[in-house]
Order: structure tokens, then sequence, then C-alpha cells
């Protein structure tokens, strides 16, 4: 039996699976953040650019003090990140110096983990990146050994690849990542084995989504084959799409005969608060999911799947999402089987999108697509459907990418900008609108408390905002508020 150590990715991949990555912003992190760093967590599964982003984006907070104030506040917990090469928030790409730059400050603002991904599970470009991250300053770095199910993706292309990562100095770890929750049991009793053989005695741990109920018992078999870390999620972030719910893990690990040092009062203190978010702002909860056959086929990501279905709410569209999916699972054969991992599945789910709502199949094609057809995103898994190329090729648009010039140094992105701007604001605004920007810095500092039991009652006041009240009583058990306003005279008596 093992010692089993445990990453919370409820801050990042849960929120990013179920709440469309929209659901937490700093005052909910801050809230939980002390919390969670006497749990006893490896690390948390923490931020991705894409995350950053929409704080900027929905919230108007700035990222970089959200993982500065998160880091205060739990000191003893290392915060990771997740990185997709050279892209930060954009989907356009990045010179090297301009990444360099990002993980240098990832790193001064607090983060110390981070994981390296390739989409294509490139060993050059991953290894480049852990360079990169290493020269910046983190203190662990963990390859992604992106899992996926194709006629070359076999025991042997895995453990190969993990040999290359572990060869080298700046990859202390390695795991596999199944982001579409498609690793069974079975293929983890020969995966995990062939892998860890070739670890050179460097770690491994398991990342597994819950998509279609597979993970808790794959992740708990994993632990008797000789991997260290599992990722979780915990209370409403966990199941569903997400990782598997942390308390339930705990509890099978140590029925097993493993040892989990965790403290359990204090995990179950975030399991409810997570639970108590949902509840108040009516946000969905993650709950185990029945095995379904497609996924097998689709294999889509858990942020994939709440992304699709919030587009098509957007578009009054949500009837259609059985057709998107399996659209998609056409436009990932048309596209040589791309690994369903960030960026791809956002690319094969919105040219499904095109090709549902729109009068011809590629009729209306996405530049980040064209881009991949050329090429820009490395040599496809499989062959692209040469029909599907032509056609895609033949579009003025492709023309006009295909002339694209790499990407500007990171001098001439600087000129872009008014000159004494701090790194971290030339960052956000060299990768999003002005405006997005302007509006965050306009907003002043992010709220940094959150209670949860308090916004049903927030909501109300809210709601009665500029309406003719004179009289309000609010009852709760052994509490009762009555509110009086005279007449004319403007004053509230209790």
């Amino acid at each position: 039996m093992a010692r089993i150590q445990i990453i919370d990715v409820s801050l990042r991949d849960g929120n990013q699976s179920l709440w469309g990555a929209s659901g937490l912003n700093t005052a909910k992190i801050l809230s939980i953040a002390p919390v969670m760093d006497r749990v006893g967590f490896r690390a948390l599964c923490y931020t991705s650019s894409t995350h950053m982003g929409m704080l900027v984006r929905n919230f108007r907070e700035n990222p970089w003090e959200c993982i500065r104030l998160t880091h205060a506040a739990m000191p003893n917990t290392p915060l990771q990140v997740i990185g997709t090469g050279l892209r930060f928030i954009s989907w356009e790409s990045q010179s090297p110096e301009f990444m360099q730059l990002v993980y240098e400050r990832m790193v001064v603002n607090g983060i110390a983990r981070f994981i390296v991904l390739d989409p294509m599970n490139d060993p050059v470009a991953m290894l480049e990146s852990a360079r990169m991250m290493r020269a910046a300053g983190a203190s662990e770095i963990i390859a992604a050994l992106t899992y996926t199910i194709s006629a070359v993706h076999d025991d042997a292309y895995y453990a190969d690849l993990a040999s290359k990562m572990v060869a080298s100095a700046n990859v202390d770890r390695v795991y596999i990542k199944d982001p579409a929750g498609i690793l069974t049991p079975d293929r983890a009793l020969t995966l995990v084995p062939a892998v860890r053989a070739r670890l050179a005695g460097k770690g491994l741990e398991i990342h597994s989504h819950c998509n279609i109920g597979l993970a808790p018992m794959t992740c708990t078999l994993a632990a008797g084959l000789g991997v260290e870390v599992i990722h979780v999620a915990s209370g409403a972030l966990g199941n569903g799409t997400s990782l598997p719910r942390a308390l339930p893990m705990v509890n099978n690990l140590r029925e097993l005969g493993h040892t989990v040092d965790v403290d359990d009062h204090t995990l179950r203190l975030v399991d409810a608060y997570f639970m108590a978010i949902a509840r108040a702002e009516g946000l969905p909860v993650g709950t185990p999911q029945e095995f379904d056959a497609t996924f097998m086929r689709h294999q889509a990501a858990g942020g994939y799947i709440s992304t699709t279905r919030r587009q098509l709410a957007e578009l009054k569209l949500e009837h259609r999402f059985d057709e998107v999916m399996e659209e998609s699972l056409r436009v990932r054969a048309d596209l040589g089987y791309p690994i369903m991992v960030t960026p791809f599945p956002q690319m094969v789910g919105t040219q499904a999108l095109y090709n549902v709502i729109g009068s011809a199949r590629y009729g209306n094609v996405s530049d980040q697509v064209i881009r991949y057809v050329l090429g820009r995103f490395g040599r496809p898994t499989g062959t692209i459907d040469p029909e599907v190329k032509d056609r895609i090729l033949s579009l003025p648009r492709a023309r006009e990418l295909a002339g694209e010039p790499p990407p500007p140094s990171l001098a001439e992105m600087r000129k872009r900008f008014a000159p004494g701007i701090g790194d971290d604001e030339f960052l956000l605004r060299a990768t999003m609108p002005a405006e997005q920007v302007d509006a965050m810095l306009a907003a002043g500092p992010a709220r940094r408390h959150y209670n949860p039991d308090v916004q049903p009652i927030l909501a109300l006041l809210r709601g009665l905002e500029g309406r003719p009240v004179t009289d309000l009583v609010v009852e709760k058990q052994d509490f009762r508020l009555a509110l009086h306003t005279t007449a004319g005279a403007g004053q509230g008596h209790g």
C-alpha cells in the first residue's frame, strides 16, 4: 500500500469544467484560500491563461492581483498554472521572449508549480517550454502525457514520450492527463506500468475527468499501480465533467489501505463551501456521470462541454447541442484527430457549431482552424481530409493568413503601448481588448470577502433598489429584521 498525495483542481479545472471558468472571482477564492491551505494538498491547480482572461472580462478584476493575494493567503500550498505552449490568454501565437516574460511574472506573483503541455504531445516544444519555465524560477515542472485514443497512441507511444520528458533536468515529474475521462481501468493496468518503467525514479501523477464515470475507479486503481498523486475537486466542483470529488476519493483510497495525509475536518469545510456557492449563485453541482460510449469517440473535455452549452444558450440554440456534439466527431476526423485538449476542443467545437448553424459545412471557418490546417500548431496526429483541406485553403482568408508574419518580438509589442506601464498590465493589454483592461483598472481593487450565506438577502436588497418600499420584514429561524421608513423623513428604524 502507498502514501498518496492529492492535488485539488477546484479553483481552475473544476471552475472551468462545470462553471464555464466564470463561477469564481477574487473574493470567492480568497474567502476559502486560508482553509484550503490547511488541508494538506500537495498543490492547487490554481489558474490558466483562460481563467486569467475571464477575471478581466467577466469580473473586471486583475488576475495578477488575485494570484498575489491567494499566495499570501495560503503560503504553505504551491499554486499551479497550466501552460499550452506559445500562447497567453488570446489565441494568437506569441514570441518565445514574450512567453518568457509571462512565466517570469507568474513566478514573481506567486506561481511555483508549472504544468507543461503541448496539444500535439510534441516533445521538442514541451522541453523548450520547460526550459523557459525553469529559467523563470519555477520550483516544480510537470510534463503532461495527454491521453487520447487512436491507432498511434498506444502504451509504447506514451512510454517513449515519458522517457524523453524525464531525461531533461527541467522536468521534475510527469502526469497522465485524461481531459476527456476516457482512460478505462483496463487500459490503466497496462499504461501506468509502461510509463512508470521509463520514469528513471521521477514521480507520476494522474488527472482524469469524470465525463463518463470512469475516473474515480481508474484513479483509485492507479494508486495501486504506483501513481503517487491524484488530482481531485471539492464539493460542487467535483464529478460531472470535472474530476473525482475529493472526499469520496480520500475515503476509497484509505479503504484500500493507502495513506492519505489530509485534515478531514478542513477538507469537509472546503467541500461545504463550494456547495454553498452553488446554492447561493444557482450554479450547477457536479454529479456522478453514467457511462456514455459516444465520449470514447468525441473525447471532449469538461471545459469544452460547458462552453459549448453556454454558447448555444447565448444563441438560444440549446436544443441543438446533440447536433453540435455529433458534428464535432466529424470535424475531429476531418482534421486528422487532434488531441482534444486546449486549444483543439475550442477549435473543433467552434467549427462544429459553424457547420451546424451555417448554410454549408466549412462555409465559415475560424482563423484558428485555418492556421491549424496551415500547420501553425504543428503536425496533426493523423492526415487531414484532403477535400476538407482543399476547401479550407481555397478560402480568401486562408490566402491572407498564409502570408502572416511571425509573431512580433517583445520589443515590437512594447512599442504598441504607452511607455512606463508595468509588465503585468502590459501582458494583459498585449493579449486582450483595450476596453476590457481599461474597465478592469477603472474598477479598482477587487473585493476580498464573500459569504455565500448572505447572498440571498443581498440579492433581495439589490432587487428593491429604486422601488418605493416603506416596510420590509426579513425572518429566518430565530432571526427577525423589520425596517420601516417614515414618509418624508427618509429614516430607517429596525
